[in-house]
């Protein structure tokens, strides 16, 4: 029963989160809104919804550990396996002043988390800073960037997005149904995955980390793939790099107001410093290299391979010791 509620979940999630994203897109273009607008937050934070409320419904069911080892592993498979899979198609270009400062504030943003980490808990009080330090970047963002509108337009179209053609209140109808898809597929999502996690005595933190972080990337990579496909790099780029700090300002800044966040003894030990350490190669090759081609993208898929074999032969565990 379990397999069925994390199979069900993950494909509401997956529907859910397309139709929420596409129709707020949608109704923010018909009414207007700046597509630069729509990109800096619909776009790049929209997929993220999905490692948002399963956070939130995990921790508020009594599993912390599925909250924190969500957002964890998925800024590892958001590096590790969907930059790899995108730059497999395609090489993304890594060129401009604004993609080496956004890779900077990814970093940063790690740093941070990785440090709240080791005091054992993430507070109300340390949340609320992070969830400022995500308004003030996407402000920041959108103010430095508002020549770029014409590209930004480009890059929704390159997605698929339409040019607000259709009734408004059919775009409201598609904006609730994903809204409720979301919402509903989390909740299975959480379930299935406490029950497995209890069955096969696996804890509910590695499940997190694996299970629940790849369905909850699973709308990134099928934008990054897509982009990559129509050789958009930027916005495959963007899509991650959005999504990182996203799930570490964003989700760690909304789910600890709700009580305080734990964050296990094994996490902070092993897979931290696997998110730590696969972010500065990220940062560092696509601010260096200026490119990430398909020799890059090997490497990081394979290491995304041995993330999880660890977790599945139980090296991560030994860290502790």
């Amino acid at each position: 029963m379990q397999y069925v509620l994390v199979a069900a979940g993950l494909a509401l999630l997956l529907l859910g989160g397309e139709m929420l994203v596409r129709g707020a897109v949608d109704l923010a273009r018909k009414l207007g809104v700046s597509p630069l607008v729509i990109g800096l937050t619909i776009v790049a934070y929209g997929t993220s919804a999905p490692e948002l409320l399963v956070s939130l419904e995990a921790s508020l069911s009594g599993s912390p550990g599925i909250a924190v080892g969500n957002v964890v592993g998925s800024n590892i498979a958001n590096i590790l396996l969907i930059v790899g899979c995108s730059a497999l198609i395609y090489p993304i270009a890594c060129t401009g002043g604004s993609i080496n400062f956004n890779a900077v504030m990814v970093l940063a943003a790690t740093a941070l988390l990785v440090v709240l980490g080791y005091t054992g808990a993430i507070t109300p009080w340390a949340a609320m800073p992070m969830l400022g330090l995500l308004i003030v970047f996407t402000v920041y963002s959108y103010r430095t960037s508002r020549g770029d509108a014409a590209a930004a337009a480009a890059a929704l179209d390159a997605e698929g997005f339409e040019n607000g053609t259709k009734p408004v209140p059919k775009m409201v109808l598609i904006l609730i149904a994903g809204i409720a898809g979301v919402v509903l597929g989390s909740h299975l999502l959480v379930t299935g995955a406490v029950g497995l996690a209890r069955s096969h005595g696996i804890s509910e933190t590695t499940i997190g980390l694996t299970l629940v972080a790849l369905g909850t990337s699973l709308p990134e990579l099928a934008t990054a793939v897509v982009a990559a496909y129509r050789r958009q790099s930027d916005v495959a780029l963007g899509n991650v790099v959005g999504s990182n700090l996203f799930n570490i300002l964003g989700i760690m800044g909304i789910v600890p107001l709700f009580g305080s966040l734990p964050v296990a003894a094994e996490v902070v030990a092993f897979d931290f410093w696997v998110m730590m350490g696969a972010t500065v190669v990220f940062v560092a090759w696509s601010t260096y290299c200026g490119s990430i081609g398909r020799v890059g993208a090997s490497l990081f898929l394979v290491c995304y391979l041995a993330y999880i074999g660890c977790h599945y032969f139980g090296v991560s565990a030994m860290a502790m010791n």
